[in-house]
């Protein structure tokens, strides 16, 4: 069964650069365009791994993170990171908020695709 994956980033070209990455890889990816989006995508269908951005309008990857984990049908969905942010604390909001893990942007395809795996067990 193919994993799917839920991609929320408010750049066009980073969706693009992430969905390459994982339909490449094998994976099924739903694109959202902010946490409002990635939020109601979510709520209706449960992911194997959500990967968001931090910094998005409406609203920001911590919010829906919080929203997101008072969801039963969310409990246990290994939720990824993807931003410039690298601060420390910023990184410790994240963890407090349900975040499995933390990768900077710019990204490499393939370190996207190690983390994919390793948190899908695959």
């Amino acid at each position: 069964m193919t994993a799917s994956i839920l991609t929320v980033d408010d750049s066009a070209s980073l969706r693009m650069a992430i969905r390459i990455a994982l339909t490449g890889a094998g994976y099924a990816v739903t694109e959202a365009v902010d946490g409002a989006d990635g939020l109601a995508k979510a709520t209706g269908t449960r992911f194997d791994l959500i990967v968001t951005d931090l910094n998005m309008p409406n609203m920001d990857g911590l919010s829906m993170i919080r929203a997101l984990r008072q969801q039963p049908a969310q409990a246990g969905v290994p939720i990824i990171f993807l931003s410039t942010e690298s601060d420390a604390e910023m990184k410790a909001q994240a963890k407090a908020a349900g975040a499995t893990g933390w990768l900077v942007k710019p990204f490499q395809p393939d370190q996207l695709i190690r983390v994919a795996q390793k948190v899908l067990g695959k």
